[in-house]
């Protein structure tokens, strides 16, 4: 599974971004940069995630990951490998 790309999807899913989340890499910055991504937002992409990717996330989940995709993928990523 590409993680990345299931976490792009995620994004563009749940901010309703109408497809501007197709071109993110992994070095597009998510918290500040993205105005639809406020915390009620950030409640839902990480509900979602889990639901979609089958994990939960633990108490170490922190603004640090929403910094860019790639450190959301890496912290999804190391969620699923538990």
């Amino acid at each position: 599974m590409d993680v990345t790309r299931e976490v792009i999807n995620v994004l563009d899913e749940v901010l309703s971004l109408g497809g501007r989340a197709a071109s993110f890499t992994r070095e597009t910055p998510l918290l500040g940069a993205i105005p639809e991504l406020d915390s009620m937002a950030v409640a839902t992409l990480i509900t979602t995630l889990e639901e979609r990717l089958g994990f939960v996330a633990d108490d170490d989940l922190d603004g640090s990951a929403f910094a860019t995709v790639g450190a959301l993928a890496d912290f999804v990523s190391a969620q699923i490998a538990q």
